[in-house]
């Protein structure tokens, strides 16, 4: 078996001399073959030993992930995949390239005394600041011919620390790599937990008497990896079929962009019909039961919302209905009690999806409206990650132009929230509409339903 790395941003991120080389910056450039192909340069040194981390356990294992790509790059060369008590690779030679979890803060005082040649990061984003500085200092290498380094991999997060320690690649005004400072090596120390930069070692080895540490930075994205492109096309329009936030960062790059107004629903790009363009394959009412009365100190509380989302035979989604009013508890329950008859006789819709919030009190009250909506079918759901994770899948259909709207005089009042969303003053209809969509899309048997 040979490997090897592909030509241009590979080769670059393998034959960097820099101290510590940050690799990456886009989804599918190949980060972590490379990553993988980096230590074996040493393992026919018996002494040798890395370490290559990734936040949890569950992402070293997930399938095709860190650990399959290295079992299947590791065995071929003679390597023994060790499992228990934990995972590594042990070469003939006696070099170890070990993979580990680093999850919390507190984890890094297992490694106090270690001394690691070579220590990887892969998803450098999903790490602190604390635990990258502090296993700086187990950095160590008392190998002849091995001076100690780090290599590591990320993608784009704006609110990151490695966003702003990379920030002389980045052009701060568009987020994209400047191409022609990738790769160029840069100097610093860290004082007071703060990075200090120079162009030239001796300018802070003179000021300050600290030794720095060399660093650089090399972008790459999916059209650096030619093979990829050529093998799976697939993962390119998968890319390309992503919100435009996450577009942004995945396939192109973008350090800066972050969820604004407009970038997840455009009301243009939702049709308004005049009737149900197809067959309704499946519908669903779901609800976000916010229980809030306006009051003079609070004019505009959040709503209760309830949006009728259907599925057509054609794949398309429609909204036929919106729902929404300030109403005290016992109004709600009246509501969604109303609106389930309504829906009955008019669509035929015997689904409603009830968010469950955390903890006792969430279930108990998503148990009552199970109760309360005895003949309908009520589907429960604990609420979990953030909004903008739970409406992604509904704005990626949105924004390919898969969403209808039935002409109603709700249109506008719907299309302005979500329109404003996330920065908006109110995101009920969106979360209810997330949760609709989710919903239907987990129907399974779909094509028995054609």
């Amino acid at each position: 078996m040979i490997i090897r790395p592909q030509p241009g941003k590979q080769e670059q991120f393998l034959s960097s001399n820099a101290d510590i080389v940050f690799y990456g910056g886009a989804a599918g450039g190949g980060k972590t073959y490379a990553a993988l192909i980096e230590p074996l340069r040493h393992i026919n040194n018996k002494n040798f030993s890395c370490i290559i981390f990734r936040r949890t356990s569950p992402q070293i294992i997930t399938p095709g992930g860190l650990w399959d790509t290295a079992l299947e790059m590791y065995t071929a060369l003679g390597a023994k995949d060790i499992r228990s008590p934990n995972r590594y690779f042990r070469f003939p030679s006696g070099a170890k390239i070990v993979m580990n979890h680093l999850q919390y803060d507190k984890t890094v005082y297992d490694y106090q005394g270690a001394q690691i040649p070579l220590i990887e990061f892969e998803e450098l984003t999903h790490f602190s600041w604390k635990q990258f500085t502090y296993m700086l200092t187990r950095n160590r290498s008392a190998i002849a011919g091995i001076k100690p380094y780090i290599r590591a991999t990320c993608n784009p997060d704006p609110d990151s620390w490695v966003a702003d320690f990379i920030k002389w690649y980045i052009d701060q005004d568009t987020g994209y790599a400047i191409q022609s400072r990738g790769g160029k090596i840069r100097w610093f120390i860290i004082l007071n937990d703060e990075p200090i930069w120079a162009d030239v070692p001796n300018e802070l080895l003179n000021k300050y008497g600290i030794e720095p540490k060399s660093f650089t930075f090399i972008p790459s994205s999916i059209y650096d990896n030619e093979i990829l492109l050529e093998n799976n096309r697939e993962y390119l329009a998968n890319l390309k079929a992503q919100d435009e936030v996450t577009k942004e960062q995945l396939l192109n790059g973008n350090w800066k962009i972050r969820p604004a107004s407009g970038l997840y629903f455009k009301a243009n790009q939702a049709p308004i019909v005049n009737v149900v363009p197809d067959k309704i394959i499946s519908i669903c009412r779901a609800w976000d039961l916010a229980a809030t009365e306006v009051t003079p100190q609070n004019k505009s509380p959040d709503k209760t919302a309830g949006v009728l989302m259907a599925r057509l035979r054609n794949g398309q989604f429609i909204i036929l209905d919106v729902f929404t009013g300030c109403l005290n508890a016992s109004g709600v329950r009246q509501a969604v009690r109303n609106i389930a008859m309504q829906d009955r006789v008019n669509y035929k819709c015997n689904t409603i999806h009830i968010p469950q919030d955390p903890g006792q009190a969430g279930k108990e009250q998503a148990q009552s409206y199970v109760s309360f909506l005895a003949g309908f079918n009520v589907q429960t759901e604990r609420i979990n990650g953030s909004k903008i994770n739970r409406a992604e899948p509904f704005a990626v259909q949105w924004q390919q132009g898969n969403v209808l709207l039935l002409r109603g005089d709700w249109n506008k009042l719907y299309t302005n929230e979500l329109s404003s969303f996330p920065d908006g003053l109110h995101d009920d209809l969106v979360d209810a509409s997330a949760d609709a969509f989710n919903s239907l899309t987990k129907i399974r048997n779909f094509e028995a339903l054609l």
